[in-house]
Formats: structure tokens, sequence, C-alpha cells
């Protein structure tokens, strides 16, 4: 795990003053904290690269990177891991290997079989490969989007990086607000990518590779989630259909734990992190490290949970106890790692650096278990929803005053969503789904917190041109849920927020749910079989006795802390001074923002503390970032 950065451009002397080398120093400085272990920058005709390491597999100083083809002609750059290496490495038996690691074995794989090598691997991967002769740059990103890929592409010129502050860190970019994206990021939490917060950097999405030649630059999508659906699960009976899931899910997490350091696992003693613990258990005769955040507030802690599994199944478990104060301690440093604005960032930052300071430098983790395996109520509602579609035969004139009458009864979120779906022409996933995750509605943005042009929903757009496509269309409903949030929620907030979080503590996090051999299994199975009729009902019954009663049938929590107890007590200053600097933004009508924060301290049932704290914290972010 790592941090790559560099420049490509037909004139690099061009770059500025300080010539291209020092700008992407400058840019690898600022990814410091992602690769304590080596640094490392390499000039070449038309590019510098420039990379920071975090050893995990093969330590040796020989896999260091930029990291040089044996012939010399192709240069690396890579962050991530490459779980079959090994077997890689045996189809490249003819290649001189000088390391022993996955990093060398990706180059050799590239100088075999090019892009198409790209769906031979299997793991979490974002790499740039310069080709000396023909003066190309490549970069790939990972099937999920697990490991980032920022740029910047002006003039001919492109500027790369593992994180937006590194990419400002070149000085190139002007540090203004992209107001398009912050329409997203207030309507979701979190800006879709390919967009960011600052206006002209982008995201390589997920799945995606980017060419970049003085003549030009392209980029088209390698992998297709919806298509790999396993179209075989259809025709299995139910014995079969657990058993590959069972072995599926077992191998997923038996191939992450590859590793040459000290590992763990986060076990908040929820289905799917207890999974990952007990499959780690039967994958190794050592003891797994596991670690679980507890409150003082018994309605947020699940410490019972965590330990009941870690008794089952015998780990050197670590309970991290965290009260107001120490999180009013912590949260100016969690807050100033964070690389791009998110409300829920904080809540891995605190357990990644107690994993760290543990000894730990790899985890594993149960994230994206809910996606894929049905686990949040958006699955049932969408599935109820689909089946009651009739309603929209009623004229929808007719449809939006009883909206307008639903709305004016119930309070907050619940209302206005109810009267926002009435309006809608047809009740199909494709347009249900975004109104799942919606923070604020579109009238509340127009009309009380927003000053500039409210943009389009990019969630919305992106999610109907998914489910529409030839595709996702075939997809049953269940699975047309797991895709809109394999590419929107899961890439936009957890997966981005696990990244830049743990990374902050120099801890890479593996997450065997996103096997894509697994996923694309389970995207075949029928919604007759994988509806969770009780939580995740196709995985529990697939492990069958692996999880105890407890947990599989225990309500679902969350990982969250305790943040509305806090924000009206410890954190309220601190939040009071950061929304009364967010309504003197030109960006935000003042009155509505203020109102708000009134609201909420009086106890406003329709004004949430998440709504409140991502205005917060976006605030905070630009005000350490320099966003105007």
């Amino acid at each position: 795990m790592c941090g790559i950065a560099g420049i490509a451009t037909p004139d690099l002397k061009g770059a500025g003053p300080e010539g291209s080398e020092a700008i992407t120093r400058r840019m690898t400085a600022a990814l410091a904290h992602r690769g304590p272990d080596a640094e490392g920058i390499w000039p070449g005709s038309q590019v510098v690269l420039g990379h920071r390491r975090l050893s995990i597999i093969d330590p040796e100083p020989a896999s260091n990177q930029p990291f040089r083809s044996a012939d010399g002609r192709y240069v690396l750059v890579y962050n991530g891991a490459v779980y079959n290496f090994r077997e890689l490495r045996e189809s490249l038996a003819h290649y001189p290997f000088r390391t022993k690691g996955d990093t060398e074995v990706l180059l050799a794989a590239w100088m075999e079989w090019g892009e198409a090598c790209l769906d031979r691997l299997e793991g979490m991967f974002a790499f740039a490969v310069w080709d000396v002769k023909e003066e190309t740059l490549v970069i790939a990103r990972d099937r999920f989007g697990i490991k980032p890929v920022y740029y910047h592409a002006d003039g001919g010129r492109l500027l790369f990086a593992s994180e937006l502050r590194s990419i400002l860190a070149s000085g190139i970019v002007p540090r203004k607000l992209d107001e398009a994206a912050l329409c997203d990021h207030l309507r979701h939490g979190s800006v879709h990518a390919p967009a960011t917060i600052v206006k002209d950097v982008r995201m390589l999405l997920p799945g995606h590779v980017l060419r970049w030649s003085s003549e030009g630059m392209s980029i088209h999508r390698w992998w297709n989630v919806a298509a790999s659906a396993d179209p075989a699960a259809g025709s299995m009976d139910l014995k079969e259909i657990h058993g590959a899931v069972r072995d599926r899910f077992l191998r997923a997490v038996e191939k992450r734990m590859v590793a040459d350091v000290p590992f763990g696992a986060f076990l908040s003693g929820g289905i799917d992190s207890s999974a990952v613990v007990g499959a780690m258990a039967q994958a190794t005769r050592g003891r797994v490290h596991t670690f679980t955040i507890t409150f003082d507030e018994a309605e947020f802690s699940e410490a019972r949970f965590a330990q009941l599994i870690a008794k089952k199944f015998g780990t050197k478990h670590n309970e991290i106890r965290l009260r107001p104060e120490d999180m009013l301690r912590m949260l100016p440093e969690a807050l100033a790692d964070m690389d791009h604005p998110s409300a829920d960032g904080p809540n891995t930052w605190v357990v990644s650096k107690m994993t760290n300071e543990a000894g730990i430098t790899m985890a594993l983790s149960g994230l994206g278990g809910d996606e894929v395996f049905a686990g949040y109520e958006v699955f049932k509602r969408s599935v109820a929803l689909l089946r009651k579609r009739g309603i929209t035969a009623v004229p929808r004139p007719l449809r939006m005053l009883i909206g307008m009458a639903v709305k004016s009864r119930k309070e907050g979120a619940a209302g206005w969503k109810a009267a926002e779906l009435l309006k809608l022409r047809d009740w199909k996933v494709a347009d249900t789904y975004p109104l799942a995750r919606l923070a604020f509605s579109n009238a509340e943005l127009r009309k009380k917190l927003l000053a500039v042009h409210l943009h389009p929903d990019a969630v919305a757009g992106d999610v109907r041109q998914w489910l529409e496509s030839s595709e996702g269309a075939r997809l049953e409903p269940l699975s047309q849920v797991s895709v809109a949030e394999l590419v929107t929620y899961l890439p936009d907030v957890l997966l981005r927020d696990t990244d830049q979080m743990a990374m902050a503590h120099a801890l890479e996090v593996r997450s065997p749910f996103l096997d894509h051999d697994l996923t694309g299994f389970v995207l075949g199975v029928p919604d007759a079989v994988k509806f969770p009729h009780t939580p995740k009902k196709l995985l529990t019954d697939a492990l069958g006795d692996l999880l105890p009663r407890e947990v599989t049938h225990r309500p679902k929590m969350g990982f969250t802390l305790p943040w509305a107890h806090w924000m009206r007590d410890q954190l309220s200053s601190f939040c009071a001074v950061r929304m009364e600097a967010l309504a003197r933004r030109p960006q935000f009508n003042s009155q509505g923002v203020n109102s708000l924060w009134e609201r909420f301290l009086k106890g406003d049932p329709a004004v949430t503390w998440s709504r409140v704290w991502m205005l917060v914290v976006l605030e905070e972010w630009m005000q350490t970032n320099g966003i105007e």
C-alpha cells in the first residue's frame, strides 16, 4: 500500500520555474503518511513519476518504486495489492525476476499481456506505467475503486496522484470550489466521481484506464460491474448456491491474508466483520488480532457482540473505549487528515489510529457486505416500491397533491421523500434508488441553503444510465440495487473514507466482500434466494454454523459515533464557529444555514445531526485546504 504521483507533459521544462521534478517531489511529500518506508522519484523524457512506499509484501529495498523493468523499457508506480501474484508469477516464469513481491509481477504481467493483464489481477490497485520507447503513460484503477486516482488535465499536461491534497500541493491547480460538485455533496454527503469538490480535479472511475501521450488523452472502461453477474448462479439449486457462496467467501478472505507484516481485523460484532474474523480464524493457526470501538453510551456500543465473536474464535481482542473528551481531543487531527470532506470519515480514522498503534500494518474489513448481500433497508424498500408501481397509473398532478398533503403531516425526511416519490413517473429501481440516500431535497437546497445555481443530480443520472443499460436491465431488482450501491455510495463514501482515513495512519485495509468472483456470483443469484427475510440471509445461510445466532439475528446498528449527543454538548462551540463561517461564504444562503443550526440545537426532529455535521466538516475542510 502506497501513494503515487506524477506529471506528464510534452514540455517538462515548461512546467514552471521549479521544473517538473521539484513539483513532483512536493506532491509525493504530501503523501508521506501513505508511505513512510521509502520515497522515490524517476524523471523521464516527458514524465516524472513519484512514489511513497508502505511495505506490506516483500519489504526489501529492491522492491522500492518507481520500479523499472529488467529491459529498461517500462517504469511503474503502484498502490495496492495483487493477491494472486504468486500464481501470476508461475505463468511468467520466463521473466528474469529480481524480487519476491507483487510489484515486479504486476509490471511483468503488463509487459506480457498489456491491458489484458487487468482481467487476470485479483486485488485492489491504482498504478501508472510509462513506456519509455512509445512515450505513453497508462493509468489503471481496480474494479471497485478501492484505491484512488485523482488527476488534473490542462493544455496537454497531466497531473495524477493518490490524493486530492497531493494534486493541490503541486501549486498548479487553483483552490476553487466546484459548484456542481457542491450540490451533489449536499444532496448525498459526498461528491459523485468523477467530479471532486475542487474545480478541475477529477477522479479516474473504478474499472477505468487513462492513456496519455503528447498527442492527447483518452479514458475508457475495462470492467463493468453489471456485466460481471454470473448467469450460472441462476440455474443452481439452493444447496449449490450456498456452497458456491461459502467457498468464494472463504477463498476471498484467505487470499487477503497474504502479507509479510502483522495484520488483524476490524470487528464490530455485526454479521460482515464477524464472518471475516471467523474465516480468518479458519485460515490461520495463529490468533487473529481484532479491534472494536466501545462507548459509554450503551445504545451505541456493540461491545458484547464483538466480545462474543472474539471468544468464539479465540482472537487477541482489543477494545478501544471512546469518550466524548477523547473525540474532542482527536477531532482536529482527524479532520486535518481528511483528503476529501466526509461526515463519516472520523469513525474510520479513530479505529485506524488505534489499530496502527497496536503494531498492525494491515487489517481486513467487512466493508462491502451490505452492498453485495442486501444488508440495507433500501433493498427491501426498493422491491416493495417496485411491487406497488401500479400507483404511478394515477395521474401525476393528483399524486403530487397527495404528496404535498403527506409532506405537511410527516416531519423531516420521511415527509419530503414521500412527496418526491409521488412525483416520479415510474417506480423502477432506477427511479426510486436515487432518493434513498438524499440528505437534502432539491427544494431545500434551492430555497434555503444555496445561493448558487442548483446543478442536476449526478448520482440519479448515473444510476439511471447503469440500470437502463443492456447489462443492468437484465438484473433482478435486488441485484440492481447492489449495482447502484456499488457505483455510488460504496466508492463515493465508504471506500474513499476507508482509504483516506486508514492511510493517514499508514494502515492498509483489505475488503474480502469486494472480491469480484464473489460479487459476480451473488449478483447472478435470483432474488427469491437472496431476499433478506432475515439480515443478509444468503450469506448467513451459506456460512452455516460459522456464526452464532446472537449475531446473525441481531438488529443492525451500523458503525457510528454518538454525534447528536456530542454536537449539542462538548462539540457545540466547535460546530457553531464553523456553521457561522459557512454562512458567510458566497455559495450559501446565510439565513438558511443559521436557521438549520438553531433548529438542530432546539431539537427539531426534522434536522438530523448528519445534515448539520456534513456542513461543519465541509467548512472545516475548506478552511484547512484554502478552498474558495
